[in-house]
């Protein structure tokens, strides 16, 4: 069986690896450090990844730095991390690529710079590599290290979507939805948020269940809307959490249940979403699933005011004057 397949591998790898052949050793570190055909041993794993990396097996280098970037079977060490992802992007590694450019943007293990993440980003993408055509296109989307281009930003996240990148498609669905560097067009957007949807991604599911609700791009379904916006509750996303309280508040797709709609505006305020603190407030104010209660209702209107919601300061105002 494959099972047994994959401890033969091992066996072999490791005969190759001792006599100290690189790409042996750099596939025992790999079936090492996943438990695969051998018990899971991460500090065993690095050992033979180093001796590979030592040798300038690119993938081996970028492996070893990915071990000390995530402090797996080693203390974790950024700059140690970096070192080995640029042996490997300087080989042209676009996974290594895409990983210093990682590093570049959040600055760890070296000085944050967002030229030099950009610069390797694109080394990546322009090899097809998906993550990297996603983090260019996120790059001109927010105008990081290169001037915002909307046009650019939607052709690689484009070419990252049609590698089945889930955030890359709900990206692309959000470009056709606001109509940012293409004609906007809700059809598209809801086949492009259904595609990373299907796989899975909260954010998507959240959003195909909104425009189900709104009936955008498709037929307006409440019971579509309540499917998807639930999916995307189950993995704890509070924009998605506040949106089922809606739908509880007014009855779409579920039965209205104002005390089932106050425990989902509450899930996401205490995630910290300005909407849902305001919504919460709303609920203590009027009385609405929970007894009424001024002093909890000032305190939710506080925090979503805080956080910069509009109606949560007209209505902290209201309270207060």
């Amino acid at each position: 069986g494959v099972e047994q397949d994959a401890a033969e591998a091992v066996q072999l790898f490791r005969l190759a690896a001792e006599q100290g052949y690189a790409m042996a050793q750099s596939n025992l570190g790999a079936m090492l450090d996943i438990g695969e055909g051998v018990p899971q041993n991460a500090t065993e794993a690095v050992y033979w990844l180093r001796l590979a990396a030592i040798q300038g097996l690119a993938v081996a280098q970028h492996n070893l730095g990915a071990m000390y970037d995530n402090g797996r079977g080693v203390q974790r060490d950024a700059a140690e991390a970096v070192r080995w992802y640029r042996l490997a992007a300087e080989q042209g590694l676009m996974d290594a690529q895409n990983s210093l450019g990682n590093m570049y943007v959040h600055g760890e293990g070296v000085a944050q710079d967002d030229t030099e993440a950009v610069r390797w980003y694109r080394l990546a993408a322009e090899q097809g590599h998906a993550m990297g055509q996603y983090n260019l296109g996120a790059v001109y989307d927010n105008g990081k290290g290169v001037p915002l281009d909307d046009t650019e930003a939607v052709r690689w996240y484009r070419l990252s979507a049609a590698q089945g990148l889930d955030i890359a498609q709900y990206n692309l669905g959000g470009m056709y939805f606001r109509g940012e560097g293409v004609p906007q067009d809700d059809t598209e957007a809801v086949r492009w948020y259904r595609l990373a949807a299907e796989q899975g991604l909260a954010e998507a599911q959240n959003s195909l269940g909104f425009v189900y609700l709104q009936g955008e791009g498709v037929k307006q379904d409440d019971a579509a809307a309540v499917h998807w916006i639930r999916l995307a509750t189950e993995q704890g996303l509070s924009e998605a959490q506040n949106n089922l309280g809606g739908m509880y508040f007014n009855g779409n797709g579920v039965p209205q249940d104002h005390a089932e709609a106050v425990r989902w505006y509450r899930l996401a305020a205490e995630q910290g979403l300005a909407e849902a603190q305001t919504n919460l407030g709303g609920m203590y104010f009027n009385g609405n699933g929970v007894p009424k209660d001024h002093a909890e209702a000032a305190k939710w209107y506080r925090l979503g005011a805080e956080s910069g919601h509009v109606g949560a300061q007209s209505s902290l105002g209201h309270m207060v004057y």
